[in-house]
């Protein structure tokens, strides 16, 4: 019988059970970690609706593993800043306290809720999951052995990944690594984000206080994951009025040169400032940023003291990238990478294409601003970038709620694929067919969250 898999990122937004409460407890080693406050500080995660953590003490506690591998992978995952056996309580004993405080929980779902639940639970079969965690391990055994201060750590996390469940083993393995500040390679920091997807992880469970070895900064890159990136990616956030929900003008500039799931820090930032230093170094106009950047924001009819002169707004933009990029990299020199000069008219076709369309959905401002803003979009295009004046024009598509045909996708598509873009970044970006529309504001702040 297949095992039934948690969607866990439904329920938790960082790293869970007992993996996550081993590092809470590491978090808090400015206090004295005996028996009776590790316990009472389960007692509160399970409380605070953390239900894994009792089914994960549960697991090990009636396990047929040795004593010395629960304690092995427990002393790794905690940094040794609580042992229970020098506390002079037996390994199984203190488990058995634990799972006493974090009592199983049984909650009823609605139909639909587990409907939904049950299309997007994992699939992974535990056979399937044994070898991709096993792999990882052993790709990382020697890093591991180097560094954590825990006698036979690797045969041990192996044997609860092949012995007992493999879901338990990886995020004890993770958290070891986090502990030790073991070092992992892009490549296998990669796999690792592919292996927490398929168990529907929360992103932050694997990534979090990792230490992977990053390759430097490029600002020319342009394959991110969560699809888009750069000043469109910023006019999202900035959607109309709904940027106030997420706090000030600076957190929400903040949020995207933060936004770096999966990518090395200060990737976004990278990008932005790019985009911007693109657009400060031209020749356009004050009044054609604005223009550009209140289409692409679908701020139309919601003027802010923030954008009232486009230029000065790119400034201020890129003070907040250079001082993200300080924070991560010192020395990181900011530059611009070449244009790609070859796909101007190609990208050029695509603007004039949609300019009638574009000129007919706002109704609600003067055709002059339109044109304005086209005229803008086409010396971006030709002048200073086609990549970007491609990416603000799929933005101002999706910002104005512009249909398209399936004919447009489709060259749009094969547009992305020659600058690199991931699938997701066209898929993410671009409204509805005309026969099926997405909400704008909807797919745009989920995708959003730093």
């Amino acid at each position: 019988m297949a095992q039934v898999r948690e969607v866990y990122y439904v329920d938790y937004g960082a790293d869970f059970g007992i993996s996550g409460f081993a590092g809470k407890l590491l978090s808090r080693t400015a206090l004295r970690l005996d028996e009776p406050v590790v316990t009472a500080f389960a007692a509160a995660a399970a409380e605070d609706d953390d239900d894994r953590l009792g089914e994960d003490v549960r697991l090990l506690l009636d396990s047929p593993l040795p004593d010395t591998v629960i304690h092995a992978v427990w002393l790794a995952a905690v940094r040794r800043c609580f042992d229970p056996v020098e506390e002079g309580t037996g390994l199984r004993t203190w488990l058995r306290r634990l799972s006493d405080v974090c009592p199983p929980q049984t909650r009823e779902l609605h139909a639909s809720e587990a409907k939904a639940l049950d299309e997007v639970r994992p699939v992974v079969t535990e056979e399937e999951l044994r070898r991709s965690v096993a792999a990882e391990i052993d790709q990382a055994a020697a890093g591991l052995e180097r560094a954590v201060a825990v006698p036979d750590i690797v045969p041990a996390l192996r044997q609860v990944v092949n012995q007992l469940n493999a879901d338990l083993g990886f995020r004890l393995f993770l958290r070891a690594a986090k502990a030790y500040s073991v070092p992992v390679g892009k490549d296998q920091y990669d796999r690792l984000l592919k292996i927490g997807e398929r168990l529907a992880y929360p992103t932050a469970a694997v990534y979090h206080d990792l230490n992977v070895r990053w390759p430097p900064i490029d600002p020319g890159r342009r394959d991110f994951e969560l699809g888009r990136f750069g000043l469109p990616m910023l006019a999202a956030v900035f959607w109309q009025d709904a940027w106030r929900y997420g706090g000030t003008v600076l957190e929400n500039i903040q949020t995207i040169t933060h936004r770096d799931l999966g990518d090395g820090p200060g990737s976004q930032a990278a990008v932005l400032l790019e985009d911007v230093q693109r657009l400060l170094g031209s020749t356009l106009s004050g009044n054609a940023v604005t223009a550009l950047w209140r289409a692409a924001s679908g701020r139309w009819n919601y003027p802010d003291e923030f954008d009232a002169d486009g230029r000065a707004w790119l400034e201020q933009v890129a003070q907040v990238c250079r001082e993200r990029l300080k924070d991560v990299d010192p020395v990181y020199t900011p530059l611009v990478s070449p244009a790609r000069a070859e796909l101007a008219e190609t990208v050029l076709r695509e603007v004039q294409q949609v300019t009638p369309v574009l000129t007919d959905k706002i109704v609600s401002t003067d055709a002059a601003a339109v044109r304005g803003v086209v005229a803008a979009l086409k010396d971006v295009v030709t002048a200073i970038d086609p990549d970007l004046g491609f990416r603000l024009l799929l933005q101002i598509l999706h910002a104005c709620d512009v249909p398209i045909t399936e004919a447009q996708r489709t060259r749009y598509m094969a547009i992305g694929e020659r600058f690199g873009y991931s699938e997701d970044h066209i898929d993410d970006r671009l409204p509805g067919l005309e026969d099926e529309r997405i909400d704008p504001d909807t797919s745009v702040r989920d995708r959003c969250t730093p």
